[in-house]
């Protein structure tokens, strides 16, 4: 197919607006991930700034993880992140198993009601005084249960289930198959791109959960990764009347916030194949 001279100024607009903004997200990464990594003599000649080091070393990763608090927050958030996100799978899959089966008595009442808590939450003051009353408050589970299911991929997973041939659900019942069992042995081995798409939503949310930590804890040794880096980060923002006390170095801080990034951005290729999939099912009917 022959081409015009508008189609390649187009394609020569998007490749240009697709670099720059390729190189928008690269550059952060790449200064953040280099200064990390350099040693901090070599960062002060070089005015703070460096994207290629010249000599590596290690030494801010090994005080981070030896003489801060980092690690028992490392586990901290690894225990939210797995256990919140499977909590958050199984309360999605069972509310939006039966919203999607369109003999629900009172479907569209409860679709109302999802709908609604999108729009409109309890506030900020009731909230806390629930996770209180429940005695949740300085524990794990105060960072885990308060967002145990969230309306909007609720939304998206009933979608995804009624893209489904009704066909499959029709010859199951035939052969005796309860609800229950079609969800557990039909429906989620055939929705594995979709509840992977929602897990990693769930997942980045965990990780990165840091206001319910601040609202709803006040043991140190419950704070998550999000906490104590924002602490670090502080900490180097202390007037100069404070200055006794010894202050993370800038390699320091960018080892602090690649500690915090690179998990996800590890865990993210192995569910990159099946984030399009389950996007574009999940969006085949509002």
């Amino acid at each position: 197919m022959v081409r015009g001279w508008e189609d390649r100024i187009v394609n020569t607009i998007v490749v240009l607006i697709l670099g720059l903004a390729a190189l928008a997200a690269i550059v952060p990464l790449m200064y953040v991930i280099a200064v990390s990594i350099t040693p901090f003599s070599e960062v002060l000649k070089n005015g703070g700034f460096i994207l290629i080091p010249k000599s590596i070393t290690f030494s801010a990763y090994h005080k981070l993880f030896t003489e801060t608090n980092i690690p028992k927050a490392f586990w901290v958030t690894i225990f939210i992140t797995v256990v919140g996100t499977l909590v958050n799978l199984i309360l999605t899959s069972l509310m939006a198993y039966p919203l999607s089966r369109r003999n629900l008595p009172g479907r569209s009442y409860f679709l109302l009601m999802v709908v609604f808590t999108m729009l409109f939450s309890g506030g900020l003051i009731p909230t806390y005084l629930v996770v209180k009353s429940l005695g949740l408050l300085d524990s794990v589970w105060s960072m885990i249960l308060p967002n145990a299911i969230w309306s909007f991929n609720i939304l998206i997973m009933k979608s995804f289930f009624e893209s489904l041939p009704e066909e499959l659900f029709e010859s199951a019942r035939m052969d005796g198959a309860k609800e229950f069992r079609i969800l557990w042995q039909i429906v989620l081995p055939l929705s594995i791109p979709s509840m992977l798409t929602i897990g990693l939503f769930y997942m980045v949310g965990h990780w990165n959960e840091f206001f319910q930590a601040i609202m709803y804890v006040t043991d140190r040794n419950l704070f998550p990764l999000q906490v104590v880096i924002r602490e670090i980060l502080m900490m180097s923002q202390q007037p100069l009347e404070n200055a006794e006390n010894i202050l993370p170095t800038e390699t320091l801080q960018m080892a602090a916030v690649v500690t915090a990034c690179l998990p996800i951005i590890l865990v993210y290729p192995f569910i990159q194949k099946h984030f399009t999939k389950g996007m574009l099912m999940g969006s085949i009917k509002g």
